[in-house]
């Protein structure tokens, strides 16, 4: 892997803090911010019991409950903040899929830079998976367009172990999560570099994949804010500037959302437009009907009926 210029000494003590959970088992599926908080209000004013609690869970915990080495990697990680009475809490999260173990931000993601992995990473990386299991190409370029914790680039750079593959993101600290996750994973085809979109990486590819953000963010935080009327403009320019950058039967796999209006999917609309033409082929499905079902009380979303998951893959001809 190579190194991003910018990858702090603490790193390595990320690197380890997931050796050691890994280690002991740990396992944590990270849900929506609605769900967490329902969860969290069942147990409010409690402290931490188990590792997941602390790691997952985010919630606070005393120093007896995570053994001094640990309290240490966290320190030297910079991983470690005061909370009430005491107690201290974990700056990062650490989730599970499959056989992988990722860092990234703490609950709640209330930073402009906050780092997310939740149900649209699962999702994400199914689509990636049914891909590489059904295509027969051969990958030898990839890119994974921002990239966040890099499910994206590990998931491809592991199942194309000869592959040159790229994780570009604006974020510094998704870039620095994911040299983490790739060092913990034991990756080394994957690059790490700052892009916004592929503006800042030369050449072409034969697999790019995006999970961009799809909502309204009143706070434009880069993991959720998409931009335009209905938060599909990010969408649509990787869209654009992917189908330029693809070899001759390469893909473009773009797990998003969108905002139905009246039974009407603006996005699908949008892209019928931007595809038309001999240059590729492609497929547009709807894969859940309904999700973040709580983002439809905010600003903008008065017209909205409903928040879908949809995966477009663009092929080139």
């Amino acid at each position: 892997m190579v190194p991003d210029p910018q990858v702090l000494a603490s790193d390595d003590a990320l690197v380890e803090l997931g050796q050691r959970l890994r280690a002991a088992g740990y396992r944590f599926t990270c849900v929506t911010p609605a769900t967490h908080a329902r969860v969290m209000a069942r147990c409010a004013g409690e402290q931490a019991r188990t590792l997941r609690d602390v790691f997952g869970w985010s919630q606070a915990f005393s120093p007896g409950l995570v053994t001094a080495d640990l309290m240490a990697l966290l320190q030297r990680a910079e991983g470690l903040t005061a909370a009430p009475q005491q107690s201290f809490r974990s700056a990062v999260r650490w989730s599970t899929l499959d056989d992988l173990l990722l860092v990234h931000s703490a609950y709640p993601t209330e930073a402009a830079d906050a780092v997310f992995f939740g149900p649209d990473s699962y999702r994400f990386a199914q689509v990636i998976h049914d891909h590489l299991r059904h295509t027969p190409n051969r990958v030898e370029h990839a890119v994974d367009i921002g990239c966040g914790t890099g499910i994206g680039a590990l998931l491809i750079a592991r199942a194309a172990h000869h592959a040159q593959v790229s994780a570009v993101d604006i974020n510094p600290l998704a870039l620095r999560y994911t040299a983490v996750n790739a060092a913990l994973a034991d990756v080394s085809n994957i690059s790490v570099k700052h892009s916004d979109l592929l503006d800042d990486v030369p050449g072409n590819f034969d697999l790019i994949v995006a999970n961009p953000p799809y909502m309204l963010d009143v706070g434009e935080r880069t993991y959720r804010h998409g931009g335009g009327a209905l938060g599909a403009a990010l969408s649509l320019r990787i869209v654009e500037q992917a189908r330029e950058r693809l070899t001759p039967g390469g893909s473009l796999l773009l797990y998003t959302g969108v905002a139905i209006v009246d039974g009407h999917d603006p996005l699908l609309e949008a892209v019928r437009l931007r595809l038309a033409g001999p240059t590729c082929s492609w497929v547009y499905r709807e894969i859940d009907p309904d999700v973040f079902g709580e983002q439809l009380a905010e600003p903008g979303y008065e017209a909205v009926e409903r928040i879908a998951a949809v995966a477009l893959t663009v092929t080139r001809l």
